[in-house]
């Protein structure tokens, strides 16, 4: 008689205990009162697609992306003015005085650094976020756990849990 069972595969575990264990420390992060400007170089500049946004203590107050850059351009966007006379040229310079407070999403999804891993990787697809702020106990923003930081941790391990 042939076999159709499969051979058993090492279990994949996650090599992290609590949400300091997965989180990418001292995260980009802009400042509530920056420009629009000043977010899109940041994002720009960093190759990244959003960050957290915190306030003067630090304490995360939302997260602008480029999702909502766009947005608020589209909702924005007027044509220059036309040069007067035959002569001018016109050099269109973009400075608008939105600030990141006025464009962000003003949601705040965190928990404290030492939050159960089983907890974190839960709450993350229960809430459909991409990413989790890590917190101190003052409040202030010290890393983010992103999907990918998750699965940066997942490794072939012993049935224990633990990574091998």
């Amino acid at each position: 008689m042939i076999s159709t069972r499969q051979p058993l595969k090492p279990p994949v575990v996650l090599a992290a205990e609590t949400a300091a264990d997965l989180m990418t420390p001292d995260p980009v992060t802009i400042r509530a009162d920056a420009t629009v400007l000043e977010a899109v170089r940041i994002l720009g500049d960093r190759g990244i697609s959003a960050a957290p946004v915190v306030d003067a203590a630090g304490r995360p107050v939302g997260v602008v992306s480029q999702t909502d850059i766009i947005i608020h351009a589209r909702e924005n966007a007027s044509e220059p003015p036309a040069p007067e006379g035959p002569l001018r040229v016109a050099r269109p310079e973009w400075h608008h005085p939105t600030r990141v407070r006025d464009i962000m999403t003003p949601a705040v999804f965190s928990c404290p650094e030492d939050a159960p891993v089983a907890e974190v990787v839960e709450y993350m697809p229960a809430l459909a976020i991409h990413h989790l702020f890590v917190v101190n106990r003052a409040g202030a923003l010290v890393g983010v756990i992103s999907a990918l930081d998750v699965l940066r941790k997942l490794k072939v391990g012993a049935a224990s849990g633990r990574p091998t």
